[in-house]
This record gives structure tokens, C-alpha cells and sequence, in this order.
């Protein structure tokens, strides 16, 4: 049986786009989920193929002078991009999750917000003790998620070597939280 494509794939190269170039496929959404939150859209982002294929080309540029041998990824979000992220570096993938959502042992750590706590999970074999590892989520807001993950990461022996994000809300200097590591944003944003 013979198919025919529905779409022909484009041979022309798609001009290499900077990280400020990605800043247009950032969706602002106001009030969402709650009131008085301007929430940043990626899935616009996500849906262009020349962007998407550009944010994952940027992370991986300055993400391999760090040399990761695993890519840790942050549900949910963080997951698109940690998964290609990690393709694209040769390395493993390891997901972080909310408690309940791994099917093997796992390790967890709680950490507290504003209002309360939460809490992620990793598998206990999801590190080897001395690799290298890379953080990677789609946002760093307050840091909170990322310092559990790095923590995490540590319980089970790995070096991390540093956090990728796609956006930073610099304002609320998350960075801070995650002890002098190095974090990288393609995409900063401050108070106006």
C-alpha cells in the first residue's frame, strides 16, 4: 500500500532565530489560573516548528559546555523540553514528578509555598551516584520546584551541574534559591 504524504517537507533552511527572536511565541494570559496572574503561554511556542526546533538548539548550545550525562526534567512542562533537549545532547532522560505519579520507589521532597507545601518525587535509580546532571523546566518563578528537584538529584549522588530554562520571571529571583549554580534562561522577564 502506497501513502501520499499530506505534506511535503520544506528543504529551504529556516534562519537561525535567537533567543530574543523566541520572545514573540510567548502567549501573555492574564488572570490566569487566579487573578492578578499574567501567565506566560509556551504552547504557541510549542506549535511553531522553527521555534520549537530553535529553543531546543539554544538550550542544548549552552548547555553542552556543562557537559550533562542525564537530562533531569520537572513535570509537566518541563518534560517537552527535557525530553528533546536530551535527544538532541545524547544523554538519558529522568522525569520528576508529583508523589504517587512514579510506578517504582521513589524518593520525595517537600518544599514550601506561599500557602503551604508540595512535594516532588524521582525514582531512587533515576541517578547514577556521580553523574552529571542537567535541570530542565520550562519556567523559574520563585525557584521553589527547581531547589526540590536539585535536592532530589542530590539524594540519589549525581553532580548537578546546572538548571535550563526556557523562561525566567527574574523578578522573583528564583536563581536564588538554587545555591550558585548555573541557570540559564533563554528568556527573562522583569517588572515592568
Amino acid at each position: 500500500m502506497t501513502m501520499t504524504p499530506t505534506m511535503t517537507p520544506t528543504t529551504t533552511p529556516t534562519p537561525t532565530m535567537t533567543a530574543k527572536d523566541l520572545e514573540r511565541f510567548i502567549r501573555d494570559v492574564p488572570d490566569f489560573p487566579k487573578p492578578g496572574i499574567l501567565f506566560k503561554d509556551i504552547t504557541p511556542l510549542l506549535g511553531d516548528a522553527a521555534a520549537f526546533r530553535a529553543t531546543i538548539d539554544l538550550l542544548a548550545e549552552r548547555a553542552a559546555p556543562l557537559r550533562p550525562e542525564t537530562v533531569v526534567a520537572i513535570e509537566s512542562r518541563g518534560f517537552i523540553f527535557g525530553a528533546a533537549l536530551a535527544a538532541k545532547l545524547g544523554t538519558g532522560l529522568v522525569p520528576v514528578r508529583k508523589p504517587g505519579k512514579l510506578p517504582w520507589r521513589a524518593r520525595k521532597v517537600e518544599y514550601a509555598l506561599e500557602y503551604g507545601t508540595d512535594a516532588l518525587a524521582m525514582h531512587e535509580d533515576g541517578v547514577v551516584a556521580g553523574a552529571r546532571a542537567l535541570i530542565v523546566d520550562d519556567l523559574l518563578a520563585t525557584g521553589g520546584t527547581a531547589a526540590a528537584t536539585v535536592e532530589l538529584v542530590r539524594l540519589g549522588g549525581a553532580e548537578v551541574v546546572g538548571c535550563a530554562f526556557v523562561i525566567e520571571l527574574a523578578f522573583l529571583k528564583g536563581r536564588s534559591r538554587l545555591g550558585g549554580l548555573p541557570v540559564d534562561a533563554l528568556i527573562a522577564y522583569q517588572l515592568l
